[in-house]
């Protein structure tokens, strides 16, 4: 299953994750309360949950001290709440938690409760805790600011190091410094047995930078960064991006090389800045890949893939499915409707100028109007259960040429296949999949 490239599953999983962030910052952006009922915690990996329990005891006995007695009851309530929530757990999980508790008005003016807690996909050194008619969601969205690690390696006469940049942060993962004799000898030894030690200390530095590389940007045999930066002065660099030595994997993944003044923090610094436009592409380079290869599928006729939701479906029932690749924005709504005189389910994919059709909600052959059992982006519904059919889902933007290809000319959904599927000799009337037709798109 590695098919989808070296990045492999976690790299897909990282971005459906981001994808269900965005839409919860979205969904907690938009919410309003009354009064400063509405609580925003975060807790940073290396806090403990005893002293956040605390300090939540002490804004209780504070919060008591509220002269308006609806506010008051709000903000004790919210309080509340995120003690249960915070009971949940022993420990702060790896990558901090984050919790949103209070209560909002909805768009129909009634009053709703709100709790969400959850690890997020990485960590997030921020501590906050705001009681506000809002939640607060900034911390967030400079976790999504660029979720990309991208590796360093910055070499010169002196020694190498090994480091990650994601989004703000940088870190500085090992170092080594080294001794090269420079390019005169001492008195004493001949010209050519001194430049055969001088070549062969090189050669010997540039293998263990290549050997140490493999230790930092390879885990459980595959590539832990979405790309490589090389970096240095003189032409060590260049040595190693060309050296028998650097594992092919690696050499793969280098997506700039820069020429730096300095070795160290101080070139690590410089290099990342000047290797900051090739960072900025990466995804959209790898969703331009993903889609191509999408295309060579089909102009090549190998039967191995699928568009539309009636296809895509089942092929997923199927199990056929390798990488089902989504549109970000795709607007079609899963409807699961309950006939209750023949105890049957129903299950509908419709756009929205389709869901003004109220046809769409009887049963075809009675009349009988279905009962709304659920309803559900399909987008959100994918992002759910893709891992049930063994799938990876690529979400998808529509900024790069082939990713508005993919948007106008086969709606915005399809995927590639494991292995030759022919969807006509299937079942056209397959658990009600045939209620979606491309030509309405």
């Amino acid at each position: 299953m590695a098919s989808n490239g070296v990045d492999g599953e976690t790299n897909a999983d990282r971005n459906v994750e981001i994808w269900k962030i965005k839409k919860l910052i979205k969904s907690l952006e938009a919410a309003r309360g009354n009064g400063t009922s509405m609580i925003s915690l975060i807790i940073p990996p290396k806090d403990q949950i005893p002293r956040v329990s605390k300090m939540l005891a002490d804004e209780f006995g504070t919060a008591s001290n509220i002269k308006s007695r609806v506010n008051r009851l709000s903000v004790l309530g919210a309080i509340t709440s995120v003690q249960q929530r915070l009971k949940l757990y022993n420990k702060v999980p790896p990558n901090g938690l984050v919790i949103y508790c209070g209560t909002i008005v909805t768009d129909e003016g009634k009053e709703k409760k709100v709790n969400i807690d959850f690890e997020p996909f990485r960590p997030i050194n921020t501590s906050l805790y705001l009681c506000d008619n809002k939640f607060h969601t900034e911390a967030l969205t400079a976790l999504l600011a660029d979720d990309n690690k991208f590796g360093f390696i910055v070499m010169d006469g002196n020694g190498a190091l090994f480091g990650t940049v994601s989004g703000n942060s940088r870190e500085v993962l090992h170092k080594f410094t080294v001794d090269l004799p420079k390019k005169h000898g001492r008195g004493g030894q001949s010209a050519l047995r001194f430049a055969r030690l001088r070549m062969e200390k090189r050669h010997n530095y540039v293998r263990k930078v290549a050997e140490v590389a493999v230790q930092m940007f390879i885990s459980n045999d595959k590539v832990n960064v979405s790309g490589l930066v090389l970096a240095g002065s003189a032409d060590f660099k260049t040595e190693l991006s060309q050296s028998d030595m650097f594992d092919l994997r690696l050499q793969q993944k280098v997506i700039k090389i820069v020429d730096v003044s300095y070795g160290g923090e101080n070139g690590f610094n410089q290099a990342i800045e000047l290797a900051a436009d090739a960072l900025s592409n990466v995804k959209f380079i790898q969703e331009k890949k993903l889609i191509g290869r999408y295309f060579d599928e089909i102009s090549q006729d190998t039967g191995r893939f699928c568009f539309g939701v009636d296809d895509t479906l089942k092929a997923l029932e199927m199990g056929a499915v390798d990488i089902l690749i989504v549109w970000e924005n795709l607007d079609i709504t899963r409807y699961v409707l309950k006939n209750h005189q023949s105890d049957t389910e129903n299950i509908l994919f419709l756009t929205p100028e389709q869901e003004k059709d109220k046809t769409h909600f009887l049963d075809k052959d009675t009349g009988v109007e279905l009962e709304l059992q659920d309803q559900m982006p399909l987008l959100e519904w994918f992002a759910n259960n893709y891992k049930n059919f063994g799938a990876t889902l690529e979400i998808v933007t529509d900024r790069s040429q082939e990713g508005a290809q993919f948007v106008k000319g086969f709606g915005g959904i399809g995927g590639i296949l494991r292995y030759q599927v022919d969807f006509q000799i299937l079942d056209p009337g397959l658990d009600g999949f045939d209620e979606f037709n491309l030509d309405d798109y």
